[in-house]
């Protein structure tokens, strides 16, 4: 199956795309995508891999589903495109940041900069029906992201895994910890920020374990 995505990523999947369930995958996204309103557009449906080739990702930050208002979905776990209002758990997060390494953000919650540098923004499900969260996880995603998760951990070395609530953490058993550091926390939603996300200190600690393992810091 011929897949548009970025040619490291293409390689590294190419296994993946021959496979029965993508390829029932592949229809299903791309009926959804005829019959009813979708986000993210489909030139960004792959967005994190554009961004953060497989040979340059560092870090593996999981999310859940795109964001199902307008405008808002662009392909980034947690990110939106540059104008659009901050989402909630994205504040949530640039305030942990502040309180962790005295960075604070301006209004933009775009994180193509954190994506460039390493930073890979994966959601379990690439697509979403608007108005309708997880809407799209019945189609197959998570066999396909949990794929990348599992071949990230077996042919990259020294990756740091951020796993934010229950349905990221669930994710722990395809990475192999004895060569990744996993980091985990509550999810960033107002909903359990305050149970253990903020004061998990994510930022620093990731970046003194790839200083530690002579890996450039990311620029949060």
């Amino acid at each position: 199956m011929n897949v548009t995505i970025e040619p490291s990523w293409k390689t590294a999947l190419e296994d993946e795309f021959q496979k029965e369930y993508f390829r029932t995958l592949a229809t299903k996204v791309k009926e959804a995508y005829l019959k009813e309103l979708v986000y993210p557009p489909p030139k960004q449906l792959f967005n994190a891999f554009t961004l953060t080739p497989f040979d340059r990702v560092k870090v593996v930050i999981i999310g859940q589903d795109p964001y199902h208002g307008p405008h808002q979905a662009h392909g980034l776990a947690f990110s939106v495109p540059e104008g659009i209002a901050v989402p909630p758990s994205l504040v949530n997060i640039y305030k942990e940041l502040a309180s962790d390494l005295g960075i604070a953000h301006t209004d933009s919650g775009n994180l193509e900069d954190w994506a460039t540098q390493g930073v890979l923004l994966l959601n379990s499900s690439l697509t979403v029906r608007a108005g309708e969260a997880a809407s799209h996880r019945p189609l197959g995603w998570e066999q396909f992201t949990d794929a990348v998760i599992t071949l990230v951990s077996r042919q990259r070395e020294h990756v740091v895994f951020i796993l934010w609530g229950a349905h990221a953490i669930a994710k722990r058993s395809l990475i192999d910890e004895a060569k990744h550091l996993v980091l985990t926390a509550p999810h960033p939603s107002p909903l359990s920020a305050h149970r253990g996300f903020f004061g998990s200190k994510p930022f620093s600690q990731t970046n003194a374990y790839l200083v530690a393992h002579y890996e450039t810091p990311i620029a949060w």
